[in-house]
């Protein structure tokens, strides 16, 4: 609590995240709002969720968006991928390819995936597909850690008990 009384937005998130799991709707928003005010990235992109959806705000399109598009600028690969599959649906596909292309740069293994079925279909050359593979290795290269390597292990660990 004295990181929230200290205004750090890593930490309003993580409240905002506990009230919204705990169905506190209005509670998670004013965090999530403190935090994206302060430049959270991972706060917008959790405004965007409950604006689109209308959990303990009233629904607005144009709210989400905005926030998704806080995040995706901000670095962050959910939204941006969002932003493509939003892109997408709306018919404008050089955009949607864009913002997956840099969202499997970013290491995000279901734009990749969605590029791969959009290669299929011809709508992504053949070079911006070999480069947002390269990309995506350099991602996941770069996350490698002899902690991460150990971290996981003992996570798989932990699920076999269970």
């Amino acid at each position: 609590m004295k990181r929230v009384e200290a205004n750090d937005p890593v930490a309003m998130c993580q409240m905002g995240r506990r009230r919204y799991s705990e169905g506190d709707y209005d509670g998670a928003f004013e965090y999530f709002s403190k935090a994206a005010a302060l430049g959270d990235i991972f706060a917008h992109n959790n405004l965007s969720v409950m604006y689109q959806k209308g959990e303990g705000v009233e629904k607005d399109d144009k709210k989400a968006v905005h926030h998704l598009e806080q995040a995706a600028i901000g670095g962050h690969p959910d939204a941006r991928h969002n932003l493509g599959c939003l892109e997408g649906a709306n018919g404008r596909d050089d955009r949607a390819v864009k913002h997956l292309i840099i969202a499997a740069n970013l290491g995000h293994d279901e734009s990749l995936e969605n590029l791969k079925l959009i290669y299929r279909e011809g709508r992504v050359s053949k070079e911006d597909f070999a480069s947002a593979l390269r990309g995506h290795q350099a991602a996941i290269d770069a996350a490698k850690s002899p902690q991460r390597e150990a971290a996981e292990k003992w996570r798989r660990k932990m699920a076999a008990r269970v």
